[in-house]
């Protein structure tokens, strides 16, 4: 795990527009995205100020000033663990500074939680001073089975364990996901919840259950809807505040 990574959750109801930017991996994970779509997501980031940009490892290197996050093993988890830490390793070779891998979610739901701890050490051990965020598609698993992905995560040394893909028809984050995370990790890795997080409110719900980083397509909208409320209201992300609704997003961020 790294030292520099914050892994406690802020206060939701105290966070300004631009304290909630910085915990945005602003992201484009869409199968028909191009360089050039990559290219303006990254100015996209930069102007709205968010923590960084997530994006296909085929878009490394990128030119940007925000962090860049990038997935191995998206979206199935199925691939060798020996595959996915090549590929963990190749995109810190081409820049990334964080790397979501995604586990064998199938073999997270048969119970085999050495399987999971053993993948997820493969790529901790390939790229030891890059960030690892361990997404777990929670939707999909048990109650128990997340709680036993939550500990491989941790025991293999990861900084982040991570709701979900946004592409698993189970569906995405929940705030019980997030809180059962949370009480699983502790204070001692982040969590970000990922998935259908398409408004203001339910980024709340997610910070106050215990994330400290959110995956998010339509930051853009969420961040004018926290300027706006926090012009009407006078104070930071707990003043009220009307939801807006955005297109469904093709990645199910």
């Amino acid at each position: 795990m790294n030292d520099n990574v914050t892994t406690t959750a802020p206060d939701a109801s105290a966070l300004t527009p631009s304290e909630l930017a910085q915990l945005i991996d602003h992201t484009l994970l869409k199968p028909e995205s191009s360089p050039a779509d990559a290219a303006a997501l990254a100015r996209e980031a930069e102007q709205l100020g968010t923590y960084s940009i997530c994006v296909s490892p085929s878009m490394l290197p990128i030119d940007t000033t925000v962090h860049v996050a990038t997935v191995c093993g998206f979206p199935s988890g199925q691939h060798a663990p020996e595959v996915k830490a090549a590929e963990a390793k190749l995109a810190v070779d081409n820049g990334a500074d964080e790397v979501d891998m995604v586990i064998n979610v199938g073999r997270a739901a048969a119970g085999d939680a050495d399987f999971t701890e053993a993948e997820i050490r493969a790529v901790r051990d390939a790229i030891p001073g890059a960030v690892l965020k361990v997404i777990i598609e929670s939707a999909a698993l048990s109650d128990e089975q997340i709680v036993a992905s939550c500990r491989a995560a941790k025991n293999a040394g990861a900084d982040f364990v991570k709701t979900s893909t946004g592409f698993h028809p189970a569906g995405g984050a929940s705030a019980h996901a997030v809180r059962l995370m949370r009480d699983t990790v502790g204070e001692d890795l982040g969590v970000k919840a990922s998935g259908g997080i398409r408004t203001l409110a339910a980024a709340r719900e997610m910070i106050a259950a215990g994330a400290n980083r959110l995956g998010l397509s339509g930051s853009a909208a969420i961040l004018e809807e926290a300027a706006g409320g926090q012009q009407a209201g006078g104070a930071g992300l707990g003043g009220e505040t009307e939801s807006i609704t955005e297109e469904s997003q093709a990645n199910g961020y």
